[in-house]
């Protein structure tokens, strides 16, 4: 496993705060995922829960958000050698966003056997058409990652506001 950023004791730090994103997005509604990204230095560049419906955006997926937020906060949407950590394995069109941002470490928590794609579905950071790689880290706090979506939808189904 790769080191954790400088200024992060550990990967469950920074898990710690795409979690708070989570719980935020469950909050209002959404589905909760949660994102967060880091500079290779440790900087936090960006955090964000889910938002398609809050925002009338299918793109706007936990990831997309940080990926969006960093970019337009570094000034360049190349974002090379940073660090995504989000809550839940992701999706085809993040894993696009992320390999033209040219993350360098993705760390998730919970997999996802529906529509995961960097391990559970397909081996996404490693097909090889793709131009770019980078190094994975997953099941960090996989079971409160994966709890809180379990419980929002178990919530869902009974008619609570989830």
């Amino acid at each position: 496993m790769p080191a954790p950023p400088p200024g992060w004791p550990d990967f469950e730090a920074v898990m710690a705060l795409a979690l708070a994103e989570a719980r935020a997005a469950a909050a209002v509604g959404e589905t909760p995922v949660g994102a967060v990204l880091l500079s290779a230095a440790g900087e936090l560049l960006a955090r964000a829960g889910n938002a398609p419906i809050t925002t009338n955006d299918p793109t706007a997926h936990a990831e997309m958000r940080v990926l969006r937020q960093a970019a337009a906060k570094v000034g360049n949407y190349r974002l090379p050698g940073t660090i995504l950590a989000v809550t839940l394995e992701p999706c085809l069109m993040c894993l696009g966003a992320m390999i033209h941002a040219r993350v360098g470490l993705l760390v998730y928590g919970a997999t996802d056997p529906r529509c995961g794609v960097v391990d559970s579905r397909l081996p996404g950071p490693d097909l090889p058409f793709f131009n770019h790689r980078f190094n994975v880290v997953s099941g960090i706090r996989a079971e409160e990652c994966g709890g809180i979506l379990r419980n929002f939808f178990r919530e869902k189904r009974r008619g609570g506001a989830g």
